[in-house]
């Protein structure tokens, strides 16, 4: 049987209209569980990745049998949870647009998705044409730092190679994302009264405001950015503060430019706190000097797919009998994709066609819903060929 647009946008609606922020992912992954099991007597499991995430419920596969004996599966991914203020969801519908009626994000990021693969799934069991196994992993904490794919069990994974759904525009594969540091910077100085004796203080935010004078942020060249944005420090406005911290990230699509970025940013601050200087001597011992502690740490590492490689291959495969041109870009962001592809799981990224994510404003078309519903569909087909 075809698609069916309705039964789409309804699953679509049901998922949105199900709490699901970062760590109470619980209900959506309770909802799946019955719907695969109900529908398909899918084989369901839960990996341990709960008490590392903090999440109520730990990442889900599910298996579909397929009635080919050996084949390899087709492989897809989304994430179960969706950015704040996500609570109560309503969904209005316009026509074929959908949006939140109210305060809320829609949730299409990255509920789209999952409709998606479960329209999928249940054409291809209807067409009697489930060939290939299904296999689906679901992600939690993928929005506050990819945390369930990054505590994933990737013993649990049969495939090779297969598609995230997650990212805006329609008709559009990610081949490229960047790797990520995120960096603190605990700037120290020397607390002492504002009015009375500031002359043996040294003040944390001016010496933190001396060293991003000297820093370049925003896009630093063709492959990489940076950023600060989260400062914290003071305690009154009579005190000198002798704390400030600064929180930040580095991106690149080259590893080296981002160690060399990265460094440069602790170099700042460095110089920053060596050429301030101690205070004056004052009747009292002394008190120190200005000093920091920089930490960094890998957020997700790159990734990177080559034309060659069997994802992109099918991708191009079933456009080309669709005749749609497809849209291979180059990300700025990251996703549970830079995380499987780390792992040896090649994983290109779909869009989904949503739009003004991670915004009040959020909306997708049931065009869109069936637009790329269609293209996995076909991808399917294409791969038992």
């Amino acid at each position: 049987m075809p698609i069916q647009p309705e039964r789409l946008a309804k699953t679509f609606v049901r998922l949105c209209e199900i709490d699901s922020p970062s760590r109470r992912e619980g209900p959506v992954a309770a909802f799946l569980k019955g719907l695969f099991a109900t529908e398909f007597r899918a084989e369901i499991l839960e990996d341990n990745s709960a008490p590392f995430t903090g999440s109520d419920t730990g990442n889900l596969v599910v298996r579909i049998p397929g009635r080919g004996g050996g084949l390899p599966p087709f492989f897809c991914n989304c994430h179960f949870d969706v950015v704040e203020p996500s609570c109560g969801v309503k969904v209005r519908r316009h026509g074929e647009t959908f949006t939140s009626a109210g305060a809320t994000v829609l949730g299409a990021d990255d509920k789209a998705g999952i409709a998606m693969l479960v329209e999928m799934a249940r054409c291809l069991k209807e067409d009697g044409r489930l060939q290939s196994p299904l296999e689906f992993i679901f992600t939690t904490c993928e929005e506050v730092g990819l945390l369930g794919a990054k505590n994933f069990d990737f013993s649990l994974v049969r495939a090779a190679s297969g598609y995230a759904l997650d990212s805006a525009g329609l008709d559009l594969a990610v081949v490229a994302a960047p790797a990520a540091n995120h960096f603190t910077v605990d700037v120290y100085g020397l607390a002492a009264h504002a009015g009375l004796h500031p002359e043996t203080g040294i003040n944390a935010i001016q010496l933190a405001a001396r060293a991003m004078a000297e820093l370049p942020l925003g896009r630093l060249d063709a492959e990489s950015t940076a950023n600060i944005g989260v400062i914290s420090g003071g305690k009154a406005t009579n005190i000198i503060p002798d704390l400030v911290t600064l929180e930040g990230e580095v991106r690149s699509h080259d590893h080296d430019k981002l160690a060399r970025y990265t460094q440069a940013i602790k170099n700042s601050f460095q110089q920053a706190v060596a050429g301030f200087g101690p205070p004056p001597p004052s009747a009292g011992p002394p008190r120190g000097a200005a000093r920091i502690r920089f930490a960094a740490q890998e957020q997700f590492p790159a990734m990177k797919l080559n034309p060659g490689d069997h994802v992109l291959q099918l991708l191009s495969k079933a456009a080309e009998q669709l005749h749609r041109r497809l849209d291979f870009t180059v990300a700025g962001g990251g996703s549970d994709a830079n995380i499987f592809s780390a792992h040896g799981l090649p994983t290109a990224i779909l869009g989904t066609g949503m739009t003004d994510v991670h915004t009040t404003d959020e909306s997708i078309t049931l065009t869109a819903l069936v637009r790329t519903t269609e293209l996995l569909l076909t991808m399917y087909h294409v791969s038992q060929n």
